[in-house]
Formats: structure tokens, sequence, C-alpha cells
């Protein structure tokens, strides 16, 4: 099923989530199913459970579709249940970032080059894996969501008085993006 996202001003957006109950796998298989759903009506490549207003630590990310761009994103998908980052390089790259919960609003982000980040999948196996380039932006912004922290938090201060007036429509409710949205 298609789930409303809530978009800049929704509390949801703004709490840290709980770890999910592993032993509940039915309630996050049905989650994680429509995150999916709702992730490719909305053409993004990343997604929360914050962002479809539930306080859950899961995210997913899809880079299959940016591999005219990225060729090393050819099969990257990743379901993260109680993802946690264990290592991040000292080294950051600075890219330009959006977000399906903040539509319209564009901005460079500076962040580690590359993390090593521990999970269960959707199969609830433990992993382990570290990820470098595109991959490791897509996840650490979704990361940022389950914190409740959003991309606009990361952003130089000039930039972020520039868009401030995007981030107040918004939080109004005067933006109209292609899918279901909520405040």
């Amino acid at each position: 099923m298609k789930l409303p996202i809530y978009l800049y001003g929704a509390d949801v957006l703004r709490e840290p989530s709980k770890d999910a109950d592993l032993n509940d796998r039915e309630t996050l298989t049905q989650l994680i199913s429509d995150m999916k759903e709702t992730l490719k009506s909305a053409d993004g490549c990343g997604l929360a459970a914050p962002q479809v207003g539930v306080g859950l630590r899961v995210l997913i990310v899809d880079g299959t579709e940016l591999t005219d761009v990225y060729d090393y994103l050819k099969g990257f998908r990743r379901t993260m249940i109680n993802p946690v980052v264990l290592e991040e390089s000292s080294s950051t790259v600075e890219y330009s970032e959006g977000c399906l919960s903040v539509p319209g609003v564009y901005a460079d982000v500076r962040r580690p080059s590359k993390i090593k980040v521990e999970y269960y999948d959707e199969d609830f196996n433990k992993v382990t894996e570290e990820l470098d380039r595109f991959a490791c932006r897509m996840v650490q912004h979704e990361l940022d969501h389950l914190d409740g922290n959003l991309f606009v938090d990361r952003v130089a201060p000039i930039r972020r008085k520039m868009v401030s007036k995007k981030l107040q429509n918004i939080a109004k409710g005067k933006v109209s993006p292609h899918y279901k949205t909520k405040q």
C-alpha cells in the first residue's frame, strides 16, 4: 500500500526513532513492503520509516534507477532494520542532496566518504557492510531521518537562510509534489 510521505514541519520527522522489534516480523515485513511501494511511486532513491509516519529504525535505499549516472549501483537495494554506524571515515565529500520530505529543495551537504554499518536485512539476517560513494550518501541521508535530522540541518547557514522561505512554504502545505503527502 502506498503511504503518504510526511513533509518538512511534521513532528515525526524530528523525533528519534525506536529500535524495531525483530520478533514482530509480520508488522515489519508489511511496513517494508509498503515503504518499497511508496518509494517507487515517489521516484525516490531512499525512504526512512519516519517519513511515512512510523517512528522505527527502518530504512530502504534503492540505487538501481541511478545506474545511468553511477554504474556501480547496479543491483544496489538495501533494507536496513535497526542500522548502526560502526565506523566512518575522516575524509568527507560534498554533494547536492534533496529529499522526498523536503520537495523542491536541494543543497550541498558534506558527509563522511565511507561508513561501516551493521543492520538486519529484510530476511532478518545480521549484516555488516562497508559503503562508499553514492551508496554511502544514500544510507547516511536515511540514517539522519532515524535520528530526527534532515539534510537541511547540515547545510551552511547562508544556504539554509536562502531556502528558508521554501521550507516555510512546505511546512504550511504550500507545495504540490506528484506523490501523496501529509503534514
